[in-house]
């Protein structure tokens, strides 16, 4: 008799998964080994560094390569565990250390560990690594430029099992950086061997194969449809995972996600609607952990290069325009921080994100748009991503029906989250509705990101202001604390003035999964880490 996966998951909870795995005492071993993932969307490639590469890419990089660093775990207040954003710890180095001067750091890489095809690691494939990172375009070579990783000739094979890297500069945030997605370690061997003369990466290859030697290996993977991993029982550089099996599988339905979380079809989801995670906390049928995403805001983005939001009036008027609290009641059902309603446009403390000293006042935005040079209004449109759209689309409607209001009459473009952030970099949308997470913990690496002219993939708004890029610069570089606080403040106090974007709140982030599934932890990137996982 033959079944269909695709059935059985959708089936009875225990049944279901008994007649995936199989029965008897060794069943019950296949479950607590095996982790069944329901998620929005899936990935769309197999490399994060890959042109249009969505959320998801991320994790699946995470589980499927290593890197050199990665982060030490910290227990946060509510007893979550959570990635240290101060603590850096051993990953494919067993050790490193800086020089004397501080213009270089060496690594000391593990002797024993391989890539999921056998071949041993060396500091040629680390190189070859970085070498890619920092040569392809887009978002992973600006990353790699957030810490001062610029060129290739940074990154020198000292022998097999020992690498270095020579700094252009001193910067904090280097050894941090090298321990974020970006810069993870791929077979150059294996990878070599698929790349062509017009194709030196092997872009293409990697998109649709991998090459790594991290904990778990790609058993499958269906674009919009399921990825299945397996952990790679030859894996050296971290403790081995309990969970064996990995089915990930893309339900685009949330209520259809949170139905088979309640059966008991599936052991963990994220991306719900913020109402049912208000619910299932309230239920306590699953387990919810919800942690506020460091350096994260959902903003609106005014595209500040091309009229009419070049115009600072206009801008002001739809800071006052926006439904602030509507949106925190009626799209975050309270799963976010806000960040609107300061006492002023002075900070008083020099941390990301805080709130704007803005509030729902449409008469003052009516006026706004008036002097603005917009007595009758104007037409736009405000582009969303359709990836982000359990929270995105309420929010936007929310927005849209404010600014009609006042006169600004609004289309709400939805765009494919394959797409968008191709069209986010072509900076011509007038309007985005945008969510943006700092991987590293640091205010000016959100702006460095976002509102620096050298005009990343994330600065949406074009906003380019040589005075703001120079308090940045200031604060990167900065190793004097009173003159880091300052600085900090006032390039914040600028972004209030200047209004590139208009911050609506910061999100929790909320991961549902059954009372047997423990170990979870939160990272920066926000994809779950299956190696930490257990369950039973």
């Amino acid at each position: 008799m033959e079944f269909d996966r695709r059935s059985l998951l959708q089936g009875t909870g225990t049944l279901g998964l008994a007649m995936l795995l199989g029965g008897g005492a060794s069943a019950q071993q296949n479950r607590n080994e095996t982790l069944l993932v329901v998620q929005e969307l899936g990935p769309n490639s197999l490399d994060m560094h890959g042109v249009g590469s969505n959320q998801t890419v991320n994790g699946l990089s995470w589980n499927v390569y290593d890197r050199l660093l990665t982060y030490a775990a910290v227990t946060l207040p509510d007893g979550t565990l959570s990635y240290d954003r101060a603590t850096l710890a051993p990953e494919l180095a067993e050790s490193w250390k800086e020089a004397p001067d501080g213009m270089s750091c060496t690594f000391m890489l593990r002797k024993d560990a391989t890539f999921h095809d056998g071949t041993p690691v060396t500091a040629k494939d680390v190189k070859w690594s970085f070498d890619r990172a920092v040569s392809v375009g887009g978002f992973p070579t600006f990353q790699m430029s957030a810490g001062s990783l610029e060129k290739k000739e940074q990154f020198v094979v000292v022998d097999d099992h020992t690498f270095r890297i020579d700094y252009v500069r001193k910067d904090k945030m280097l050894l941090f950086n090298v321990a974020v997605v970006v810069p993870f370690i791929i077979n150059s061997t294996l990878a070599q061997k698929n790349a062509t003369t017009d194709d030196p990466w092997a872009m293409a290859w990697l998109k649709a194969n991998e090459a790594g030697g991290g904990a778990y290996k790609v058993d499958s993977w269906k674009a919009g449809t399921e990825t299945v991993l397996s952990r790679f029982d030859g894996w050296k550089n971290g403790k081995m995972p309990s969970i064996r099996r990995i089915i990930i599988r893309d339900v685009p339905s949330a209520g259809t996600r949170r139905a088979m979380l309640e059966r008991g079809d599936a052991d963990l989801s994220s991306g719900l609607p913020p109402k049912d995670f208000d619910q299932l906390i309230k239920e306590n049928k699953v387990k919810v952990v919800g942690v506020p995403i460091p350096n994260c805001l959902w903003y609106v983005a005014l595209n500040t290069a091309k009229p009419p939001f070049d115009n600072v009036k206009l801008r002001e008027a739809i800071a006052w325009a926006m439904p602030y609290q509507q949106i925190q009641d009626n799209a975050f059902f309270g799963r976010a921080k806000p960040m609107y309603g300061a006492a002023s446009g002075t900070p008083t403390s020099a941390v990301w994100p805080q709130p704007y000293p803005f509030r729902t006042d449409l008469d003052k935005a009516k006026a706004l748009l008036a002097e603005a040079g917009f007595p009758n209004g104007l037409d736009t449109t405000l582009s969303i991503d359709v990836g982000t759209a359990t929270v995105g689309e309420p929010t936007a409607l929310l927005i849209q029906e404010n600014l009609n209001k006042i006169g600004i009459r609004t289309t709400v473009e939805k765009i494919p989250g394959a797409n968008w952030r191709t069209m986010l970099n072509k900076k011509e949308l007038p309007m985005a509705l945008n969510r943006f997470s700092g991987w590293l913990d640091y205010p000016e690496y959100y702006f460095y990101w976002n509102l620096h002219g050298n005009n990343s993939i994330f600065n949406i708004s074009a906003y380019k202001n040589p005075e703001m890029d120079k308090l940045i610069d200031k604060a990167r570089f900065s190793s004097d604390p009173a003159e880091y606080e300052a600085t900090v403040k006032q390039f914040i106090a600028l972004a209030m003035k200047d209004l590139p974007i208009v911050p609506l709140n910061q999100p929790i982030h909320d991961v549902a999964m059954q009372k047997s599934v423990s170990g979870y932890e939160f990272w920066f990137h926000r994809e779950p880490d299956y190696r930490q996982f257990t369950k039973g």
